[in-house]
């Protein structure tokens, strides 16, 4: 597994904007990446569904707690991001942190070739 860069998203998570659909948006590292809280603990995961590439940010957080795609309803867990509805994909997830100091996101490090 790759190293992870943790890098400082919020001093607060009130900072975050989040729509009505409880997801913000996020730019971290050039990268767009969703962020949403459930039962107290944040959870980020990919901007684009793996399937076809609609923007999770528009879909919803189901009673379960899973991201709901808004173009085909694929539905994935926001805690690990399995697909729950059947069809196999993995939505890629990202470690949050609440620490003393404010959110942090954890992004794998660039290898040797920044990639």
């Amino acid at each position: 597994m790759a190293a992870l860069q943790w890098h400082k998203i919020a001093e607060s998570p009130v900072e975050l904007i989040l729509a009505d659909n409880n997801i913000a948006v996020i730019e971290v590292a050039g990268k767009k990446i969703c962020l949403a809280a459930l039962d107290g603990q944040w959870y980020g995961f990919a901007y684009k569904c793996p399937h076809a590439s609609g923007i999770m940010a528009n879909g919803y957080i189901n009673a379960v707690g899973d991201v709901v795609c808004p173009l085909h309803r694929y539905r994935f867990s926001i805690r690990n991001g399995r697909n729950t509805s059947g069809e196999g994909y993995y939505l890629k997830t990202y470690p949050v942190e609440l620490r003393p100091d404010g959110l942090y996101v954890g992004m794998a490090a660039p290898g040797l070739f920044g990639f």
